[in-house]
C-alpha cells in the first residue's frame, strides 16, 4: 500500500498514520520528522529548516524531495509506505508524481483527513503544553492553517482528479478514525479493482 494522508496541522495524520502502519505492513514517513531529527542533529539542512519552520513557514520543496528520494530508496519502503506531511502544494504533488513514476511505486489512496480549524487549534494547544514543539505555538498554527488553506488544500483537488482521494471526517475517538480510514481504503481498493 503506498498512501498519502492529507490534512491540516493538527489534524491527526501522524497519529493516524502511526495507528495504520502496523495494520498495512509499511513504514510511516513523515517529511516533519525527517525535519526534526535534521534539526536536533543539528545537521546545515537542520538549522535552515528551523528558521523557516519556527516562522512557520514551509521549507522548500527541492530540499523535502530529495530527502524524501532517499527515504523511499531505503528497503523497508520497497513494499508500500504512509507518507506524512508531504505533497504540501500542488509543485509538491507533481513532483512526488514524477518521483513514484521513476521508482515504479505510483501511489495506491491519498486520504485526506477532514477536521475544523476550531479543533485543530484545541490539539494542538494541547500538543504544544505537553511536547513543547515550537511549530505547535497557537500563533504559528494560526499561521500554518492559513498557509495550509492557500497551498495545500488544492491538493486534495490535484488528486480528487486522479481517482485517488478519499475524504475522512478526522473528528472523534482515534479507533473510530483509524477505522474510517480502513473503510475509505477498503473502497478504494474495490474501486480499483471494479
Amino acid at each position: 500500500m503506498r498512501l498519502v494522508l492529507l490534512g491540516a496541522p493538527g489534524s491527526g495524520k501522524g497519529t493516524q498514520a502511526a495507528r495504520l502502519k502496523t495494520a498495512l505492513g509499511v513504514p510511516h514517513i513523515s517529511t516533519g520528522d525527517m525535519l526534526r531529527a535534521a534539526v536536533a542533529a543539528g545537521t546545515a539542512m537542520g538549522l535552515k529548516a528551523k528558521a523557516v519552520m519556527d516562522a512557520g513557514q514551509l521549507v522548500s520543496d527541492d530540499i523535502l524531495l530529495g530527502m524524501l528520494e532517499e527515504r523511499l530508496a531505503q528497503p523497508d519502503a520497497k513494499a508500500g509506505f504512509i507518507l506524512d506531511g508531504y505533497p504540501r502544494n500542488l509543485a509538491q504533488a507533481d513532483a512526488l508524481d514524477h518521483l513514484l513514476a521513476k521508482l515504479g511505486q505510483p501511489l495506491d489512496a491519498v486520504v485526506k483527513l477532514e477536521v475544523p480549524d476550531a479543533a485543530i487549534i484545541k490539539r494542538v494547544e494541547i500538543r504544544f503544553k505537553a511536547e513543547g514543539r515550537a511549530d505547535d505555538n497557537p500563533d504559528t498554527v494560526r499561521r500554518r492553517l492559513g498557509v495550509y488553506a492557500e497551498q495545500t488544500a488544492p491538493v486534495a483537488d490535484f488528486y480528487a482528479g486522479r481517482g485517488k482521494l478519499q475524504v475522512v471526517d478526522g473528528v472523534g475517538e482515534l479507533a473510530e478514525v483509524t477505522a474510517r480510514i480502513e473503510r475509505a481504503l477498503q473502497n478504494e481498493a474495490a474501486a480499483a479493482n471494479g
